[in-house]
């Protein structure tokens, strides 16, 4: 009876009376009513020849939901009329940024308003002149941009962000299922870790949206879900969500409103034949067999409502459906963004068959290393072309991707193609993505594409460019307010702004020279871009010398040399740049040089203000040892570690030499080569804790028995301590304690007792900052023990600011990457730089006079170097200048990795040494100049 007292029914309570104008109210809607339903029935009755038939009791369902079948997706009507954004915090103060360079989106991404931006309600309210009197009663931040670049936030259309989480514990990705080539009913939702360390770091760079998607082990890995970055105070997966499909977590789904876009990813080539032993044949028969199944469902959906529809309700019985097919019926229905990693054109021609033979359409082909070859092929794709979704730069680790061009965006765009910059987070660090769209830029496409295919471009594709990816009054109010236009090498936020919510209460900005603010100049690569097509992406590399002629250098603007102790800028041209002779490889004319103008026996070459200077070294790679890194069979292949099993007798005591390795002329060595990188030092591939005997080579050599291909045969004792060993790192500096106190036997107890004598450096990858204390620790030990300086150096050091003056007072050297990421657990406590901290690990570092040298762990990314030279400079706020840049990645690392034979390579670029165009490569000791 409790239940009924609380609503009136109870036989002794009075029920109350209604007044006189409530009633006629109850009357008329209940007649309306009665109405409807008299006209709903006499319509089917009246347009239906089927008599006698009794209409379901959910008929009108029924018809909603099948006539809902062919609604396209998309905002509502009465979208662009909301006063707030779905998103908005209540409480989040309106932000008006002043004095802006407005990079919109607009006029395919030419549009740039000079003005202010207003946001509130978690949307932008107004762009350009702000009255801001009209807003003197409401509680208003100012920011005043002072003239610097405001653009869209940055969005991912392929990441693994939560899924695949940093730092990489047990348990901590989600990225692949193994259960079978075909899961369209996964969700990488289910899988999203809200505490992965990647989430502020990302947003740092200015990204504000991403689409994470399943990883590419199966045919169909499953539904992606897109998300905004910024931490909510529900602290959930869902809450991060932007515009998932309304039936999720049990939504009401009004049949009579467009759905909204799902995303799913697909792949195909190696990686889902390789997880599952089969043949790109399987990985094909795995996709038609499951559209088959999605298309026999969506065939008896249609009879079925096409019988509905009709009238015909005698034995209709219920929808047909099933929840493991339903996203891919949806695919079929057009209402589907499907992301699909594809490689090759054997790929894509598969899937542009695929797509024709079952009539749905591809949003992105990703990845999508050949695409730039086949545009014509992928303009068949069923329904309309899809956008190419690509790194810059980053090719050749796998077959798949050998052909990999950095021309590939320009050529795309050339065909009419949309272009994409994607992270494929962690395999770039998305925190960078600017950076793919600046390398884009650099390599050929046009500004204004490059700005679009990190922002309004991907937001398109992924079906959110109604809300995202452009500044326009009424879309989200997701902006970057840059320290300099964020096309310019190392572009940092200032400011990041999700829902309208400033997401750094204190950033800081690094001071940089205000001509980064100009739009950069990409250089001159039509000969370059013609090659990549008429050679398939792989056009000769090989350098070209200038047979014994003279070059003559016009409108040098400043030359770099090597010293004793490092680079110093030997050159600055004032108004008129000056002029460099060089004969048989070696400057023998600097400055005005008049005569050399007259010389008609020699060439000449406009550097157009460019740079002379010090060819640089790589060193963390395995460049020098594989020419495709996922190819064991192009390789030189591991050592065996004596910690982690036994090692042949044969080899027994005996360390392994890298340059008994070496191979030559890999695409990647040539590519570094002709980026001005002319020499690297590589230590014999390892996975435990020796790895053997480093050794320095020359990148532009055609094999090793050319003169001056190898610089040095052995230049330092490499070994690695690391969290992750198999064995513990307490076992790991004993083992390298006995070592150095005379343990070990033969080369290995000769070597290990050089290093203890000075006589040689002793290279240690670590990362953790309480393992380098150890090592630290250590190198005292021994050298109490011996008498003698060990020269240490740490590489990796992801910590190794945390020992800065610790480091320093040791006289330990290390080396690092210019760009960090907290991958391991022992590689948590990076220093990321501007606008999270004001300095960077190299800054810290330099500040402590610790010399500090640059590593490049994939090859592919030897020939951005320069780039990370550039890019430590510009963020240390004046604490590394630019020949000390150059020093970092050159005679700081010869220094450290003990190369007493120095590479004398000297590079000239047409532009910014750092940034320029490479046109020529000097050497003294081969007599040489090249041509690139």
């Amino acid at each position: 009876m409790e239940d009924l007292k609380g609503m009136g029914y109870l036989p002794h309570q009075a029920t109350p009376r209604p007044r006189p104008l409530k009633l006629a109210f109850i009357m008329l809607a209940t007649a309306s009513y009665c109405l409807a339903m008299m006209l709903y029935y006499l319509f089917w009755s009246s347009s239906h020849s089927h008599t006698g038939t009794t209409l379901p009791i959910n008929a009108q369902a029924i018809v909603a939901q099948c006539r809902a079948l062919h609604l396209i997706p998309g905002p509502p009507d009465n979208f662009h009329s909301r006063r707030e954004s779905d998103r908005f915090v209540p409480g989040t103060k309106p932000t008006l940024i002043r004095n802006a360079s407005i990079w919109t989106g607009l006029e395919n991404g030419n549009e740039v308003v000079y003005g202010d931006i207003f946001l509130d309600g978690g949307l932008i309210k107004e762009v350009g002149s702000v009255d801001a009197s009209k807003y003197a009663d409401r509680e208003l931040v100012v920011l005043d941009a002072e003239g610097a670049w405001v653009s869209p936030g940055i969005v991912d259309l392929h990441s693994h962000l939560g899924v695949d989480s940093a730092p990489a514990l047990n348990g901590a990705s989600d990225t692949n299922s193994l259960k079978g080539l075909v899961l369209p009913w996964l969700r990488s939702l289910d899988g999203l870790n809200t505490h992965d360390d990647a989430y502020r770091l990302t947003v740092s760079g200015g990204v504000t949206t991403a689409n994470v998607l399943p990883g590419s082990a199966d045919a169909i890995g499953g539904q992606a879900f897109v998300v905004k970055l910024r931490p909510t105070a529900e602290r959930s997966t869902s809450a991060m969500l932007l515009e998932p499909p309304f039936s999720l977590n049990g939504t009401h789904v009004d049949a009579n409103q467009r759905p909204r876009w799902r995303q799913m990813k697909h792949a195909c080539g190696e990686n889902p034949s390789r997880v599952y032993s089969g043949t790109r044949m399987d990985t094909q028969w795995a996709f038609r067999q499951a559209y088959n199944t999605a298309r026999i469902l969506k065939e008896k959906q249609d009879a079925y409502c096409e019988k509905a529809l009709a009238g015909q309700w005698t034995g209709l019985g219920d929808f047909p459906e099933d929840l493991q097919w339903e996203a891919l019926v949806d695919v079929l229905r057009g209402r589907v963004k499907v992301h699909n990693h594809c490689y090759e054109a054997v790929d894509f021609d598969g899937m542009v068959r695929l797509t024709n033979e079952f009539k749905f359409s591809i949003a992105a082909f990703h990845h999508a290393h050949e695409a730039y070859l086949v545009p014509e092929l992928i303009k068949k794709t069923y329904g309309h072309p899809p956008a190419v979704a690509i790194f810059a730069t980053s090719a050749r680790y796998k077959r798949e991707a050998f052909r990999g061009s950095e021309f590939a965006p320009r050529i795309l765009a050339d065909n009419g193609l949309d272009v994409v910059m994607k992270s494929d987070h962690p395999v770039l660090n998305s925190r960078h993505l600017v950076y793919e769209a600046q390398q884009a830029h650099y390599f050929g496409l046009p500004a204004n594409l490059a700005l679009a295919s990190v922002t309004s471009t991907p937001a398109r594709i992924m079906g959110q460019d109604h809300r995202i990816g452009r500044i326009i009054e009424g879309f989200d109010a997701d902006v970057v307010v840059w320290d300099s236009h964020p096309l310019n090498l190392g572009a940092a936020p200032k400011q990041v702004f999700i829902d309208g919510i400033a997401q750094f209460e204190d950033p800081h900005v690094s001071t940089k020279p205000k001509s980064l603010q100009r739009v950069p100049t990409a250089p001159n690569w039509e000969k370059e871009i013609a090659d990549a097509i008429k050679y398939e992406g792989l056009p000769p590399l090989e350098p070209k010398t200038t047979k014994g002629k003279a070059v003559v250098f016009r409108n040098v603007g400043s030359i770099y040399l090597k010293d004793s102790v490092g680079v110093k800028e030997v050159f600055v041209a004032e108004s008129k740049g000056g002029i460099v002779v060089v004969e048989e490889g070696q400057i023998t004319c600097s400055g005005s040089c008049p005569q050399a103008l007259l010389r008609a026996d020699a060439i000449h070459l406009d550097l157009e203000g460019g740079s002379i200077s010090p060819g640089l070294t790589t060193y963390g790679s395995p460049l020098g040892l594989t020419h495709i890194s996922g190819e064991p069979s192009t390789s030189d292949g591991p050592v065996f570690d004596p910690l982690n099993g036994p090692v042949p007798s044969i080899i027994d005591g005996t360390l392994i030499k890298a340059a008994d390795g070496l191979v030559f002329t890999s695409r990647d060595a040539y590519l570094g080569y002709r980026s001005g990188v002319t020499s690297a030092v590589v230590a014999p591939m390892a996975r435990g804790f020796l790895s053997g005997l480093s050794t320095a080579f020359s990148t532009g050599a055609a094999h090793k028995l050319v003169d001056g291909a190898i610089l040095q045969e052995v230049a330092a004792v490499h070994v690695a301590v690391s969290m992750s060993s198999r064995v513990s790192v307490s076992t790991q500096i004993a083992a390298l304690r006995q070592l150095l106190l005379g343990g070990g036997k033969g080369e290995v107890q000769t070597y290990f007792g050089d290093v203890a004598d000075g006589k040689i450096p002793l290279v240690v990858n670590a990362e953790s900052a309480d393992v380098i204390a150890s090592l630290i620790t250590l190198k005292k030990e021994i050298e109490a023990a011996s008498g003698k300086s060990v020269r240490l150096t740490i590489a990796g050091a992801s910590e190794v600011h945390l020992l800065a003056k610790e480091i320093g007072e040791a006289g330990v050297g290390v080396i690092v990457q210019q760009r960090p990421f907290p991958a391991y657990w022992e590689a948590k406590r990076i220093l990321p730089g501007p606008p999270l901290t004001a300095s960077s690990a190299i800054a810290e570092l330099v500040k402590y006079n610790v010399t500090v040298g640059i590593m490049v762990e994939e090859q592919d990314r030897v020939r951005n170097t320069r780039f990370d030279a550039a890019w430590a400079a510009l963020e240390s706020s004046g604490v590394v200048g630019k020949a000390d840049a150059l020093a970092l990645a050159s005679t700081n690392l010869e220094i450290l990795l003990g190369v007493g034979e120095r590479d004398d390579h000297l590079v000239a670029t047409r532009g910014s040494a750092f940034e320029g165009k490479v046109v020529a490569i000097m050497s003294a000791r081969s007599k040489s100049v090249h041509l690139v």
